[in-house]
């Protein structure tokens, strides 16, 4: 069984504690949404209850990473930082109804396992940090950006000399 493979329910009962340093190389699915696999993730994790007495895990990622800009299609240094709590139900009905008891939208609460694999948590925890449309604050180069501001024709111009007098 792998060091990362851990029985979930048991992890939060005896509050563990794992933390480490991951390459974004071996989070491929990260990986994919970078401009390059540079850079790694530290993390860590923490088992625990929540005040109702449900198994918790408090998961935290931080790290560089190198995104593409949406404006200008360059890559840029992202910092990525986040936590979680996680709580765990038994299978998707408890899952369920301890979402409906906690009703709490800053808390996820998910099926918990007696085989899971923290990789996966940390890296979905990971991807949900990086921002859906990446961009530079202040684009460095505009060239390409410039070119597309060039004084557009409006598609109505044309229009204007079909018209009979």
């Amino acid at each position: 069984m792998s060091a990362f493979v851990i029985d979930a329910f048991e992890f939060c009962r005896n509050s563990g504690h794992r933390e480490g340093v991951t390459p974004v190389t071996e989070m491929t699915r990260l990986a994919a949404d970078c401009a390059d696999s540079s850079g790694e993730i530290r993390w860590s994790i923490d088992g625990g209850q929540t005040r109702q007495g449900y198994p918790s895990m408090t998961l935290a990622v931080a790290g560089p990473v190198k995104l593409v800009c949406q404006r200008c299609l360059q890559p840029f240094g992202y910092e990525i930082d986040s936590s979680t709590m996680l709580v765990l139900g038994k299978d998707d009905e408890d899952a369920d109804q301890i979402e409906e008891i906690l009703d709490d939208e800053s808390i996820d609460v998910i099926v918990g396992s007696h085989a899971c694999d923290i990789r996966d948590l940390l890296e979905d925890e990971a991807l949900l940090a990086l921002p859906q449309a990446p961009k530079h604050d202040v684009c460095p180069d505009t060239k390409l950006l410039d070119g597309l501001k060039t004084e557009k024709v409006s598609p109505f111009a044309g229009l204007k000399n079909l018209k009979s007098e």
